[in-house]
């Protein structure tokens, strides 16, 4: 099985703590996937600054396979991070060369050669979803809080696993899933923080809680959740076995203050 992590990355700046990480909605799931035992690329574009030489250090370091993670001159994306009572705040975001991210066709036709493509919200993917489809390539898609975004009705005849952020498992929610999935996915994630998660797949719905962790920082969490869910689906697994294991590799997330568990991934912020 192979994956490809289409989309951002930037890099989390807490200024006020002199630290930062290398992350981003695709970085965070290809780092997981991989460290789950499962191939994966990454297509996306970085500065030729230190941040973008660091960012690509350290996912050689994890294994992923960059020959499509582009280096172009300019900066690397920058979102300014506060820490505030373990809950991540954003400050301003700087886009850099994510401002102008366009995915060309070498980057797609290698898209095209892995069995499942995961991009997000802020990606900027949308448009080769349809192509990837008639390739058959299963899609997996984060659309973060972003219910109502008229992106969500555009992309979702293209997905397969669309997954959502929202506050509390109500009726509201189990509505709005079952909608998505009568539109073409095959299975609609709902997670729900501290509550956990919720899964339909047009015939049941499946609620599952979360791991205990001593809670540190909330980052990342979404991401890891989702690559230990989506693992799980290309392993076979039943829709409460890939809840189980992305409640576990998020609980290892929000354990640690950077977006990956196990290695430092924190480096000094020099002032520039």
């Amino acid at each position: 099985m192979k994956v490809a992590a289409l989309g951002d990355n930037c890099i989390d700046l807490y200024s006020n703590l002199d630290r930062y990480y290398c992350t981003g909605n695709a970085v965070d799931f290809g780092v997981h996937m991989q460290r789950l035992g499962i191939r994966t690329s990454l297509i996306s574009v970085t500065g030729n600054d230190k941040y973008g030489a660091q960012m690509r250090k350290e996912l050689e370091a994890e294994g992923l396979d960059l020959s499509h993670f582009h280096t172009v001159e300019g900066n690397t994306a920058i979102s300014y991070m506060e820490l505030i009572d373990k809950e991540r705040v954003y400050g301003d975001y700087v886009e850099g060369v994510m401002e102008h991210i366009a995915f060309s066709e070498e980057d797609i036709r290698f898209a095209k050669e892995h069995d499942l493509v995961h991009t997000a919200f802020w990606g900027n993917a949308q448009e080769h979803l349809e192509e990837l489809k008639r390739a058959q390539v299963k899609v997996s898609f984060d659309y973060a809080t972003e219910m109502n975004d008229p992106l969500v009705d555009e992309t979702i005849p293209y997905v397969s696993y669309a997954f959502f952020s929202y506050d509390r498992d109500d009726e509201t929610i189990r509505k709005f899933l079952q909608h998505i999935v009568n539109e073409g996915p095959e299975i609609a994630v709902a997670t729900f923080g501290e509550e956990g998660s919720l899964a339909w797949d047009g015939k049941e719905f499946y609620k599952y809680g979360i791991e205990k962790s001593n809670l540190v920082n909330t980052i990342g969490a979404g991401d890891s959740f989702i690559a230990g869910f989506m693992s799980g689906i290309l392993e076979g697994f039943t829709i409460p076995e890939c809840q189980a294991r992305g409640a576990r590799v998020a609980a290892e997330v929000v354990g640690v203050f950077g977006p990956w568990p196990e290695r430092e991934g924190q480096h000094e912020k020099d002032g520039d």
